[in-house]
């Protein structure tokens, strides 16, 4: 028997898994422009945003951006930049790709989905592979970069018409 799967067990695992990567601060959920920039948000931050699912023969495909960023800082007496302002955008760039690419592996390698939930019987799932990841840049309210990626999370699902909630 397949045990379905819900949206809210797809988002618990993917925050989770960000929640224990220790390089990233903050997760959070839902539309980017519902994401806190404020100064006081900790940074890195991992942003799930859900853009659609698909009801497949016997599976459902959630579809996510997820978005990876960070901070960055300008000195004028930095000296490894050439820019007019000297600033750490492609470690910044660099950290947040880096961190990405753990998510995706993560999403790939099921087991580590189950550590991740510090549990043998978590959900697993399994991801698209082929993710392309787009740089981004003072997309919003503050200095921030980082990378956006889509990815497509599987999930068995039976469809049992046994069990819908409904009078005959």
């Amino acid at each position: 028997m397949i045990n379905n799967k819900t949206y809210q067990n797809v988002i618990d695992v993917i925050a989770e898994i960000g929640n224990k990567h220790q390089q990233i601060a903050t997760v959070t959920t839902g539309d980017i422009y519902d994401v806190d920039l404020e100064k006081n948000t900790k940074y890195p931050l991992m942003h799930v945003n859900p853009t659609s699912v698909e009801a497949n023969e016997s599976s459902l495909s959630f579809n996510f951006q997820i978005f990876i960023m960070d901070m960055v800082s300008i000195k004028n007496d930095w000296t490894t930049s050439t820019a007019v302002n000297k600033t750490n955008e492609k470690e910044v760039l660099s950290d947040c790709l880096s961190n990405s690419i753990d998510i995706i592996g993560i999403l790939r390698h099921s087991k580590y989905q189950s550590q991740a939930m510090d549990d043998i019987n978590a959900p697993i799932y399994f991801s698209s592979v082929g993710q392309s990841l787009e740089p981004f840049t003072e997309r919003f309210d503050n200095d921030v970069t980082g990378w956006v990626f889509s990815i497509t999370v599987e999930a068995e699902n039976d469809f049992q018409t046994c069990t819908i909630p409904v009078s005959a």
